[in-house]
């Protein structure tokens, strides 16, 4: 039996009709009550007309007709019965028949360029897994890969942007469901609306439904999702922190990493490493922290207004990041996410906050997990799940459709989901992957998604529209050099009321 995922354990319903499928309105203030769809489902158990999908395959499942049964040569012995007097189960029919009852896929050439921000080590060998499930089904397809280095696509969306408005969209390119997809991309008209697609591959019953319907406009899904990220992950270095006489159980509070990162610095060790040349990644350990420190139900208020930016416990979060910085590299402005993932992997800092794409920089240098290095939730962060979900568009004037297809295809597949997200850190957004197929970090993720609070991410373009992700960057730019926690608390404050949203 095929064993599920922790999106399948978790009760999640599925779209089984489209009359019982919700029909978004034009994008929702921040997104936050679309991505609060998947935390309540996971708590239960250019100016052309879109391009629609060539129409190769039905959406209607075909009927399977059986082979014909052969009669039995009269001259052939009757089989023995079994010891047990049942009668014998009959035989399989032979291979030639069943191949012959299958048709191969309808085979398509051309190019498709593929736009991504997925450069590292880790993402580029995850992505090359994507490129060789589209090759197997399909090998007269060209790939381009237009990939631009920046994690978190910190330089590969202001040229995708200035290519969509000029009219020179790439076949497809990697974004993050909810606001970022949905206002970014969809009201503006860049992206083709994918019913059918989704109808023809049936993942309406296999991607939990909240996840669909946060990368859904006006009813249809505007990407097909690649896997799902948890952003608020806690990597480190298991040999060195062993050679210090440390050990960190199933879960780590604030206090007890301070008291960590003080013993750490004083054996002369960085306890934390950061890479914020792309200040993103010093925003992803406030956001870590914000729902470690003021807890996730809370954290979700600050998207809805029932939660202050300017409220005391917000603040004691920012102090504490403040402590959290003390402890940071002296060289992180001049580092990149994963060049500092990349110290704790050589054993020259202890920790580093981030997404589970760190996992894959860990697997691409040859550690091994839970051994040479270990994870747990951010400090405080036990118990929320910071969905980071990655996914690819069909470009509305796509030059290429129907190569474009086959890439959605793979990338929507059984088998380009396990081998990409093997390698890439998350966990399949089907949910008909097989646990057996993966480790222990990926086993525990599932588990984190099935049974802890699901909560959005302003970093990966999830919870707040683009306004509010700039401001938030500006703002921790700001604080690093400051620590002026009522200042920034005042930034985020007006940045939320700009954007419409917050209290």
């Amino acid at each position: 039996m095929t064993a599920t995922t922790g999106a399948q354990r978790t009760g999640v319903p599925s779209n089984r009709s489209k009359a019982g499928r919700r029909r978004n309105p034009r994008v929702l203030l921040g997104l936050v009550a679309v991505l609060a769809l998947v935390a309540a489902a996971c708590g239960d158990d250019s100016d052309d007309e879109p391009t629609a999908p060539p129409e190769e395959a039905s959406t209607q499942e075909p009927a399977t007709t059986a082979p014909p049964v052969e009669e039995p040569d009269e001259e052939a012995p009757a089989p023995a019965a079994d010891p047990d007097g049942s009668e014998p189960a009959a035989p399989a029919p032979d291979e030639p028949e069943e191949a012959a009852v299958e048709e191969a896929a309808p085979q398509v050439s051309g190019t498709v360029e593929v736009f991504s921000w997925w450069t590292s080590g880790g993402e580029a060998a995850a992505l090359d897994a994507l490129f060789a499930t589209l090759t197997e089904a399909q090998p007269d397809i060209e790939i381009v890969n237009a990939a631009i280095a920046g994690g978190g696509g910190s330089a590969a969306r202001a040229v995708l942007q200035t290519r969509l408005g000029g009219g020179d969209p790439p076949d497809t390119w990697q974004t993050h469901h909810g606001a970022e997809i949905l206002g970014q991309y969809a009201e503006p008209g860049f992206t083709t609306g994918l019913d059918a697609l989704y109808d023809e591959q049936g993942w309406y019953d296999l991607i939990p439904a909240g996840l669909v319907e946060a990368l859904s406009y006006n009813g249809e899904p505007q990407m097909v999702l690649t896997g799902v990220h948890r952003g608020n992950g806690f990597w480190y270095n298991k040999t060195l922190l062993d050679g210090q006489g440390i050990s960190v159980g199933d879960t780590l509070s604030v206090s007890q990493f301070l008291s960590i990162a003080a013993d750490l610095d004083a054996a002369g060790i960085d306890p934390l490493c950061v890479g914020d040349s792309g200040i993103w990644a010093s925003a992803e350990l406030f956001e870590n922290t914000l729902v470690g420190t003021i807890g996730p139900q809370a954290y979700l208020g600050l998207w809805d207004g029932t939660t202050s930016f300017e409220s005391q416990d917000v603040k004691d979060a920012i102090a504490v990041y403040s402590q959290f910085l003390d402890y940071q590299n002296d060289d992180h402005a001049a580092l990149s996410w994963d060049q500092a993932v990349a110290k704790v992997i050589d054993g020259d800092c202890a920790f580093n906050s981030m997404g589970d794409w760190a996992f894959g920089e860990f697997l691409n240098a040859g550690l091994e997990e839970g051994v040479e290095f270990g994870w747990v939730s951010h400090p405080g962060s036990d118990g929320a799940f910071v969905a980071v979900t990655d996914g690819f568009t069909l470009a509305v004037g796509a030059p290429n459709p129907d190569a474009t297809i086959e890439w959605l295809k793979a990338i929507g597949s059984i088998e380009g989901q396990t081998a990409f997200n093997q390698l890439k850190g998350s966990i399949c957004a089907r949910t008909d992957c097989d646990r057996g197929d993966f480790g222990k970090y990926h086993n525990w993720s599932m588990d984190s998604f099935s049974d802890d609070v699901i909560v959005p991410t302003v970093v990966h373009g999830s919870a707040a529209p683009a306004a509010f992700q700039q401001a938030l960057n500006d703002a921790i730019t700001a604080f690093v050099v400051s620590r002026d926690v009522d200042a920034l608390a005042s930034e985020l404050s007006a940045a939320a009321a700009a954007s419409g949203f917050g209290g």
